[in-house]
């Protein structure tokens, strides 16, 4: 039986960029495109009149901007998840799209699978910034000074899933097929546990899995 197909609003004023994603889109049997549009205001109307799962938006939109979006959607209690796709690289911008609620950053001028990788990692629990930019540069310094939690409780369950797999010696692409994800969906996860854990090699992984006495093959998050 096929899975059900996630749903998926975009909004962007350039019609060039969201045809062209649009397309992309609908070449992806796992989302169902609801519906496009190029203004914020009815980017906001549509996501609370169809509820979503997933909308893709632009920052610099007429009407409302992206940021605009994402708090009155947040305000209204949606539980759409939000993907801001843009341009800027301004840290202070990034910052504050994501404490005001947003999923996922993508850049424009990365590659288009980028905004799939986001929607399998927010899916799957995780807060998403695209690995074109580090995420250390966005971090503001109340963040900084908050106490450090567990760096396994950080880890999304699908995260926990992939580094179990990893530490265990599966090979990426056997990863892969056990999660029924990509190759490139792996390596983010990969790339995202080993900046959350602070470790930079798999064998690093492994002495940190030795060290918490955690059963690599469980594949379960501790408690």
């Amino acid at each position: 039986m096929d899975a059900i197909p996630l749903t998926l609003i975009l909004a962007d004023d350039h019609g060039i960029i969201r045809e062209g994603v649009a397309s992309f889109c609908k070449a992806r049997p796992e989302v169902s495109l609801l519906g496009q549009c190029s203004d914020g205001q009815e980017a906001l109307d549509m996501i609370l009149a169809r509820n979503p799962d997933f909308a893709v938006l632009d920052l610099d939109m007429p009407k409302l901007s992206g940021l605009e979006v994402i708090r009155r959607v947040r305000e209204a209690g949606s539980k759409t998840r939000l993907i801001v796709l843009s341009i800027t690289r301004d840290q202070s911008t990034i910052r504050e799209l994501f404490r005001s609620g947003a999923d996922a950053y993508v850049l424009k001028d990365g590659p288009s699978r980028h905004i799939f990788d986001a929607i399998n990692y927010v899916r799957d629990g995780g807060q998403y910034l695209t690995p074109l930019l580090r995420r250390e540069s966005i971090e503001g310094k109340d963040d900084l000074q908050k106490a450090e939690p567990d760096p396994l409780a950080t880890l999304s369950k699908r995260e926990f899933a992939v580094f179990s797999l990893l530490v265990d010696g599966v090979r990426p692409k056997d990863i892969a097929a056990a999660l029924g994800i990509s190759p490139k969906t792996v390596d983010t996860y990969r790339s995202n546990v080993m900046r959350k854990l602070k470790i930079d090699s798999v064998a690093g992984l492994v002495r940190f899995a030795i060290q918490r006495n955690i059963h690599q093959t469980s594949g379960k998050a501790p408690n």
